[in-house]
């Protein structure tokens, strides 16, 4: 199993590379046609993937152990309340 951090999931990552193809490799109205687009994108992909690293994540199975003392800790008191009592019903 691989915990992903609740902070950035595997969509996040998704919509990050996406977000940078689209600012940055086809930007709006920068091109006459498609060949120049398919073209672009295919340089791209190869310099990507010839510079790909393996992403390290930082979150670990300690951070996770320690993530409801955490939600605790900025949750007020009364919610705290509610949630117990809603989980005990």
């Amino acid at each position: 199993m691989v915990h992903t951090p609740v902070h950035a999931s595997w969509t996040n990552q998704i919509e990050i590379f996406f977000s940078i193809v689209q600012h940055k490799v086809v930007p709006p109205n920068d091109f006459t046609g498609l060949t120049q687009v398919r073209d672009r994108l295919r340089a791209f992909e190869d310099r990507y993937n010839a510079t790909a690293q393996p992403f390290q994540w930082r979150f670990t199975t300690p951070d996770l152990d320690d993530l409801p003392a955490g939600l605790d800790r900025h949750t007020p008191a009364d919610r705290r309340e509610e949630s117990s009592a809603a989980l005990a019903a």
